[in-house]
């Protein structure tokens, strides 16, 4: 690897890639943050502005500047927040978006790749596995090496919800939501578990107010992005603290397992598509792909999510 230090590298500094950079400085874990933008002035304020928090942290200094994709050649991670996203009022559908971002992606990768291939790439640009997926198989870069944030959002807000109903802390509300980032992701209930109490005894052992109803549940977990787009006018907390916790997870070589977005190798029969599926992070991005156990209506879940996404990348040209 051409890195030398702790460097992360974002590109993109709209609402997403600002929260993802003062996230960063938080997590106190680079040495170095370098921004890019297609308006290098966004860019220069967002790093001039950072700047003046170093002197409130209770960690150590970091170097923050704006500068050119130059700045690839030695990073460890680089996260790409580039794109337009969904705005109020538009079709609640991140698939809306891929002609769009295909575009942005065919630049920002071909900027890239000219300095590096050896940098761990975290994506949270939309539609996020058609993204992952173009980003993965048309640029020759080490597929392990890329990953989109995936379903890791959905899983907070998931866990957030239940941790809510059942009233614990949601670190200890355990499960996934799989597929695709976006409308078709799904709880795969039948790994669902609080203090290893299966989704389907919680009720008896915790006492809600109500008794859980998978299909609310559910549903609420992708209309609570709606809620906090229509609401704000974007989302961009939960997202940059997924990434910087991805980040943090390949900086630090923990071998976490989150549900990120990445090509699958026939994995439930399925190719040609990116999906969430739990995976174990390392310093050299995804070492494994965890097939989990799943329902056969998790199964068909899972493809019903694969074929909308499939359906979306043949309207953009990226299959066949």
């Amino acid at each position: 690897m051409n890195a030398t230090k702790n460097k992360l590298v974002i590109v993109g500094t709209g609402h997403v890639g600002s929260a993802v950079l003062n996230c960063a400085l938080s997590f106190n874990f680079v040495s170095e943050i370098a921004v890019i933008d297609i308006i290098n002035k966004k860019a220069q304020g967002e790093a001039l502005d950072s700047t003046h928090a170093i002197p409130f942290s209770t960690g150590t200094n970091v170097n923050i500047h704006a500068g050119t994709f130059e700045e690839c050649k030695d990073a460890r991670v680089i996260i790409i927040a580039a794109g337009p996203s969904i705005m109020p009022g538009e079709i609640p559908d991140r698939l809306t978006l891929a002609s769009r971002n295909v575009e942005v992606m065919k630049d920002v990768m071909t900027s890239i790749t000219q300095y590096t291939k050896d940098a761990v790439i975290i994506m949270i640009t939309n539609p996020l596995d058609i993204m992952v997926y173009y980003a993965e198989n048309f640029f020759g870069y080490p597929k392990n090496k890329i990953f989109g944030t995936g379903t890791t959002l959905e899983t907070a807000r998931f866990r957030s919800i239940m941790a809510n109903k059942y009233k614990v802390d949601p670190k200890n509300v355990h499960g996934y939501m799989l597929g695709e980032h976006g409308n078709s992701a799904f709880p795969a209930w039948s790994l669902v578990n609080i203090a290893g109490v299966p989704y389907n005894q919680l009720d008896s052992y915790f006492q809600p107010n109500e008794p859980l109803d998978t299909e609310t549940t559910a549903a609420s977990v992708i209309s609570v992005a709606y809620d906090v787009l229509n609401l704000k006018g974007c989302t961009n907390s939960g997202i940059a603290m997924a990434a910087c916790h991805l980040a943090r997870a390949v900086l630090f070589n923990e071998r976490s397992i989150f549900p990120v977005s990445t090509t699958l190798q026939g994995e439930y029969g399925l190719h040609h598509v990116a999906l969430s599926l739990p995976c174990i992070i390392t310093e050299e991005g995804i070492e494994r792909r965890i097939e989990v156990t799943l329902s056969d209506e998790e199964i068909k879940k899972l493809q019903h999510s694969a074929q909308s996404i499939s359906n979306v990348m043949k309207s953009v040209g990226l299959l066949k």
